[in-house]
């Protein structure tokens, strides 16, 4: 299949309109969707060409405002708002039953949502919520809507699930196998942690896409670094300056980082779910747009870890995940 060449500077509009064909009938499920996102991005570039985008967030106001934006500037939209709190288990499932219960399939899902990090706390199921967000509620989310992804199946189709890691990922030491669910208090910081989590991304990709045996592929992705509504919260700008991301004032550091628009960070995110080339390479990781796996870390490659990790997820959800 011919396409322009993408580069860091390809933005979600672009692949988009490259891959409209793809994109045109589907229905997809982005979680974390809030305006000055790149998941807020995503969908408001797949709502132009999408069958149905369903969009997510914890905050009924905040989902509000990300629906009617994309309503009016693509007034024919059919964007579905769901509330979903990845830090409950009880909230996730009341979401899957939500979905499941729409009449057509799931062509996508775009485990997008992540959380900002901050002190260590436990959620309502007593797991760190760090974790919480970014592994073990889209673990489940995942594992309920799975039948729904399967009804999406076809002959010629293989439906996704995309998960938006970071290549961040290699700072870290991978995931900590013994400590998956609640952390180490004693230890804790927010960027270990979410260096752990981004690992937990791809691996579940790799899992997933192996355990599936080609009815679902998984496929994760390093969407480059933006300047979004995470970094600018509060209560997590001092982790941001002390790792040396911002300055101290809170504005981007660009002498130590190279920067992407919020356009160029969705991008490598729409290239996942709908690129038809990447069928041959379940489990790949992309950054730029197109397949990077020489750029994971050894510890978030690993087929042995990836299938450990998976059944400690099963163990700490209390349900098996298969096909």
């Amino acid at each position: 299949m011919s396409h322009p060449k993408f580069t860091a500077a390809t933005t979600a509009e672009d692949v988009a309109s490259v891959f409209q064909d793809q994109i045109r009938g589907k229905n997809v499920l982005i979680t974390g969707t809030s305006i000055n996102g790149i998941g807020f991005e995503t969908a408001r570039v797949l709502a132009k060409y999408a069958n149905s985008v369903i969009i997510t967030g914890y905050n009924a106001e905040r989902l509000k405002l990300s629906e009617e934006a994309i309503k009016k500037e693509v007034p024919g939209a059919d964007i579905r708002p769901l509330i979903l709190d990845l830090t409950s288990l009880a909230a996730v499932r009341k979401a899957a039953a939500e979905v499941n219960a729409y009449p057509e399939p799931l062509h996508v899902l775009i485990n997008n949502a992540a959380s900002p990090g901050g002190k260590y706390k436990l959620t309502v199921d007593n797991l760190e919520d760090q974790m919480a967000t970014d592994h073990i509620g889209p673990f489940l989310l995942t594992k309920l809507l799975a039948p729904k992804l399967l009804a999406a199946r076809t002959t010629s189709y293989t439906p996704r699930v995309v998960y938006v890691s970071s290549e961040a990922h290699q700072f870290g030491q991978g995931i900590h196998l013994n400590t998956v669910a609640r952390g180490n208090p004693a230890t804790h910081a927010a960027f270990p942690r979410y260096f752990e989590a981004k690992s937990a991304n791809i691996l579940s990709a790799i899992e997933l896409s192996k355990r599936s045996q080609g009815k679902i592929n998984g496929y994760s992705l390093h969407p480059g670094t933006i300047f979004t509504n995470i970094q600018q919260r509060e209560d997590t700008r001092a982790d941001f300056v002390q790792f040396g991301l911002l300055h101290p004032d809170g504005s981007p550091n660009t002498e130590k980082f190279a920067w992407k628009t919020i356009p160029e960070g969705a991008a490598t995110t729409v290239a996942a779910a709908f690129n038809p080339e990447l069928d041959a390479t379940p489990g790949a990781y992309l950054i730029d747009c197109v397949e990077a796996n020489d750029r994971r870390a050894a510890h978030s490659a690993d087929f042995a870890t990836a299938a450990k990790l998976w059944t400690i997820t099963e163990g700490i959800i209390g349900e098996e995940f298969t096909f």
